[in-house]
């Protein structure tokens, strides 16, 4: 008996490495940018705050540090926040912006600030990753998570980037990937169809944003295109890492 509870194990373990493992090869589908919708923020303010988004700005974070930034960070695509708040308690000598295109988003990422010294060290501004509300190198780090894939012209905004960072100023960029591992692909659809908020289920998403995110050689690509000399990529199940660096 218990050999045949062994072998069936091994037969599950087999099937998800045979057909969850390999990676997906599906056409791109370019998405909005903003969320303005109240009920969409609501619903999105809600799952960001589970575990899964949770460790994920945990190993963010954990990225961020290994760059060792100083002075100014600016967190492009904030939404609720939740990503400079804890940059802010791990890192309490940074001074964190948070950049979205969404007013009604910033409204929220406002209301998160439950205190004071959060409040001191960290602000929040409307603005386009195409159009920065900043002057010309006057950022140390630039942050962006789950942003890119929202991006109208992702050339026009690592032009920007590149503009508003100091000399040596770096940039790290967390995204999905399309070209995801199957496994991760069905979670999400699953996730989509049956657990998200109905605000957000009824727009497909979380799948939309990997149906609208790039795969790692075509982000590559637009990195060879960009001012940017210096860069490199990390890759995982479902997402990817993009660092670089001005000269």
């Amino acid at each position: 008996m218990l050999l045949w509870i062994i072998f069936g194990i091994m037969l599950r373990v087999a099937a998800v490495f045979v057909f969850g493992y390999p990676r997906v090869n599906i056409p791109r589908k370019a998405g909005t940018e903003g969320i303005e919708n109240p009920e969409m923020v609501k619903a999105y303010n809600r799952i960001i705050q589970w575990p899964p988004f949770k460790s994920i700005r945990k190993m963010v974070v954990r990225e961020i540090r290994k760059h060792n930034p100083k002075g100014t960070i600016v967190d492009i695509g904030c939404g609720p926040g939740y990503l400079t708040i804890i940059i802010a308690k791990s890192s309490p000598r940074l001074h964190i912006i948070g950049v979205d295109i969404s007013e009604e988003m910033l409204k929220t990422a406002r209301s998160n600030l439950y205190s004071s010294d959060l409040n001191k060290r960290i602000e929040y501004r409307q603005g386009d990753v195409q159009g920065l509300p900043f002057e010309n190198n006057t950022i140390d780090f630039v942050v962006s998570t789950f942003s890119l894939h929202h991006w109208s012209n992702p050339d026009e905004a690592l032009q920007e980037i590149y503009r508003v960072l100091k000399y040596r100023g770096q940039f790290l960029i967390f995204d999905l990937r399309r070209d995801c591992r199957r496994l991760f692909y069905w979670l999400l659809r699953f996730l989509t169809k049956f657990i998200v908020p109905a605000p957000l289920r009824n727009v497909g998403e979380p799948l939309g944003s990997v149906l609208s995110s790039y795969t790692l050689t075509e982000v590559g690509a637009i990195l060879r295109k960009s001012p940017f000399q210096q860069w490199e990529t990390k890759s995982g199940i479902g997402w990817m890492f993009v660092w670089g660096c001005r000269d």
